[in-house]
């Protein structure tokens, strides 16, 4: 007789989905049973995704292109989660951007590429709190994973744009935690570390990238964090639960 998975019929969004570590969380919350909603600006990408998620399940995911920009189309997610699932178990939000311009001196800093990184980091992530909360209530055990940085908490020479509004999400994360903590809903801010993805390799172009770890290595970090029967850490490195037993760094 087989056990059925951890995260057996659990309604999973992960924003950020088409590559990197939303990809690598999406397929490994699939693979434990959730249903997966992937949320993310390439449809093509997104399909992707879908294909190994097929492939590894014999299920579908619910695809949803949007842009982290478009504030209209984050506020009626909300609704069109609900008419069709009535709750939500989990979000992980993965989505961040560097800009097109990537690392730069903060007073060089384009004034377009600079709000277009404010609305997808920081204020986006108000809007989807705003949009999510109501269904993370329906759930008996919701669980928020919310992907960091160390500049966020170090920041360093420019790194000004995407570290001042990685840092203000975070804060906005901890705000709601506390906010939160007599509902159903638990958030984790997480930290990566350097991993294997476009982002990386667009801030630090010269890195060997198979010196860093693989997207799919924080994929079964990502189902204990999900799991309902868990109670997990308001932060946590990525890094420090891999250097010990997976169980203990969860309370």
């Amino acid at each position: 007789m087989t056990s059925d998975p951890p995260l057996k019929d659990r309604i999973a969004l992960v924003v950020g989905a088409s590559r990197g570590i939303g990809h690598a969380a999406a397929l490994a919350l699939a693979r434990a049973g959730a249903h997966v909603v992937a949320a993310a600006r390439t449809q093509g990408a997104l399909e992707e995704l879908d294909d190994a998620v097929y492939a590894a399940t014999g299920k579908h995911a619910t695809l949803i292109p949007f842009d982290m920009v478009d504030g209209g189309a984050i506020d009626r997610l909300g609704g069109a989660l609900f008419e069709r699932f009535g709750r939500l178990d989990v979000w992980v939000n993965a989505a961040a951007t560097l800009g097109a311009e990537g690392l730069a001196p903060v007073s060089h800093a384009d004034p377009r590429q600079f709000a277009k990184i404010e609305r997808t980091n920081f204020t986006a992530v108000y809007r989807l709190i705003r949009s999510l909360e109501p269904l993370l209530k329906l759930s008996d055990a919701a669980r928020v994973i919310h992907l960091t940085t160390s500049v966020a908490t170090a920041p360093r020479a420019f790194w000004g744009a995407y570290a001042a509004t990685k840092a203000g999400a975070e804060v906005l994360m901890k705000c709601w935690a506390d906010e939160t903590e007599t509902m159903p809903i638990r958030i984790c801010v997480l930290n990566p570390g350097g991993m294997r993805t476009r982002m990386r390799a667009q801030a630090f172009p010269g890195e060997d990238p198979e010196s860093l770890p693989h997207p799919s290595e924080i994929g079964p970090l990502i189902v204990e964090l999900a799991d309902p029967t868990r109670e997990p850490p308001l932060t946590l490195n990525f890094r420090d639960w891999k250097a010990g037993p997976g169980a203990a760094a969860l309370i």
